[in-house]
Order: C-alpha cells, then sequence, then structure tokens
C-alpha cells in the first residue's frame, strides 16, 4: 500500500520539528527508540532488544511494538502538518502476526489518506536477525488527529 504523501511537505523544517518532538518524548529515551528516518509521510524509528523489552518468554514485549508503531504512524502524520501542527493518535489497530525473536525492532511508518484534521496511516513493525534478516511480526493501521500545541 503506497502512501499519498505531498512531496512537498507544509512546512520545510518538518524535519527538525518532527525530531525534536520524537526527542522530547521520554518513553521512546525509556525503550531506547531512535529516529531512524523521517521524510514527508513518512517515518522509521528503531529500538534495540533488552531484557527490558521482554515478555514472559524473553521476546520483545507487544507494548513495545505497539509503541514504536504508534510513533512511527504519529510522527509520519506530523511531517505532513503546517509549522507548529502537532498529532495525537486516535484509535489504531495491531495485528500479531509471529513472535518478535530478534535483536532490533524496526517500525515503518506512513501516511496512507493525509487530511487537515484527520489522517489515516499503517506502519508496519519487523524484527531484524544478527545477520540482517528482516521478519515482520506486527502491522498496524492508525488515525492521527491534528492537534494544536497545547501549554501544559
Amino acid at each position: 500500500m503506497a502512501a499519498v504523501a505531498p512531496s512537498q511537505p507544509a512546512d520545510p523544517g518538518f524535519a527538525a520539528r518532527t525530531a525534536a518532538a520524537f526527542h522530547a518524548q521520554g518513553l521512546m529515551a525509556t525503550i531506547g527508540g531512535r529516529l531512524v528516518a523521517i521524510e514527508p509521510g513518512r517515518c522509521v524509528i528503531e529500538a534495540d532488544f533488552h531484557p527490558g523489552l521482554t515478555q514472559h518468554h524473553g521476546l520483545f514485549h507487544a507494548g513495545v511494538l505497539t509503541t514504536l508503531a504508534d510513533n512511527a504512524c504519529g510522527f509520519a502524520a506530523m511531517s505532513l502538518l503546517p509549522k507548529g501542527g502537532e498529532v495525537l493518535s486516535v484509535e489504531f489497530k495491531v495485528s500479531f502476526l509471529r513472535p518478535a525473536a530478534g535483536l532490533v525492532a524496526v517500525a515503518r511508518g506512513e501516511v496512507v489518506k493525509p487530511g487537515r484534521t484527520l489522517s489515516f496511516c499503517r506502519a508496519d513493525v519487523v524484527v531484524r536477525d544478527a545477520a540482517g534478516a528482516e521478519t515482520l511480526v506486527a502491522a498496524m493501521t492508525a488515525t492521527m488527529m491534528a492537534a494544536a500545541p497545547e501549554k501544559r
């Protein structure tokens, strides 16, 4: 499924704005998330495996995979907004396709249908092994809402 993102973002400074928002998230720092790529309508986030990210079988926890996918969708949507635009997740669905055994979890998010208020996104989550081979472990569909910045 190809994204319908425009070739030119509404904000030429989208990459720096998106990266700043990513790095402001405490949860991404907690799980070791890295913003690997951001371009108009697309985002890639990775996290290395470590025991603090596992479930009881020693695999990546579903909550970690969901968090990576949600963020990849959210920042893909944010990349298309005008300067100052932020996003909030409205809803998402995740399907777990196989056990997430690997060294790195990678979430690749893209905007399928951008909108002024709501954007429909999708993300695939793969795990990478020591040889660099990737296995698809989860897929997300998500709706992101454009939101004005709020003082907190």
